[in-house]
């Protein structure tokens, strides 16, 4: 009777191990702890979560694929994906990076609390994708730059250059066009609010809640302006006078309305 060598019987084993393994498990490699870009400036202190660890940020330091950063009070974290995207994380946020696949052009994230300003690449890819989700619901772009905020229950988003294409999970779409708003509330199935223009000052008060202190002119021009240069691309689709209102963070608030002018609060 022949005998099977040790090595040959261990074969045997691993093969069939990988026969009934189910292949999603195998099939992408590229998951978590592939690289999705770095972090290039922040405002201590900022953390990443990263398969049980807790990593504190620094510049240069890399976010992977299934990254969580989170930015304490009054912290704030610039990450630069490396399509040319730039994820401006607000104070007191929570953002996951579930996915960044700069050459397919995949970009998936999570806010799951706080304040986020995306600066997304231009999609020229015909099943490319840039997403946000929060528990209320979805913002896809095709090249821009707005702004989510979730907290409350409410996810508020204002565009600042582009389109933004806001959803409810259950699938209810609205299109909001620079200088525009929206809120959709967790669980509301009636759909997002309707886009409403947003205000100079909600405007200038988002840029500044995502900025990291970068000054304007070192920053670039485009999608990678400071909150002065953001002024000037959003003054004119503003205008002046607007009485529009939104929810921020659950709380509605009055638009239009100039402290030092009370006759125009009315």
């Amino acid at each position: 009777m022949t005998k099977k060598s040790p090595c040959a019987l261990g074969l045997a084993v691993l093969l069939s191990w990988l026969i009934i393994l189910p292949a999603d498990s195998w099939a992408d490699p590229q998951a978590a702890g592939q690289r999705a870009g770095e972090v290039s400036r922040m405002i201590p202190a900022v953390n990443i979560a990263r398969s049980g660890k807790t990593i504190p940020a620094a510049a240069k330091t890399i976010v992977n694929w299934q990254d969580l950063v989170n930015t304490q009070v009054n912290a704030r974290a610039r990450i630069a994906l490396d399509d040319g995207s730039v994820l401006n994380v607000g104070s007191d946020s929570s953002i996951n990076v579930v996915k960044h696949d700069a050459g397919a052009q995949q970009t998936e994230l999570e806010l799951t609390y706080g304040k986020l300003r995306t600066q997304a690449q231009k999609i020229a890819k015909p099943d490319g994708k840039f997403e946000v989700r929060t528990p209320a619901g979805v913002a896809g772009v095709v090249g821009t730059d707005f702004f989510v905020e979730y907290a409350n229950n409410t996810m508020n988003v204002i565009v600042f250059e582009g389109l933004v294409k806001v959803c409810n999970l259950a699938g209810v779409c609205v299109l909001v066009k620079a200088g525009q708003m929206t809120s959709v509330r967790s669980g509301d199935n009636s759909g997002p609010l309707p886009p409403q223009q947003a205000t100079l000052d909600l405007l200038v008060a988002s840029s500044k809640d995502t900025d990291t202190g970068a000054p304007a002119a070192a920053a670039g021009a485009g999608a990678h302006l400071g909150v002065w240069g953001t002024v000037g691309i959003v003054v004119g689709a503003v205008g002046v006078g607007l009485g529009v209102g939104l929810t921020r963070g659950g709380t509605p608030v009055q638009r239009g309305c100039n402290p030092n002018n009370p006759k125009a609060c009315g």
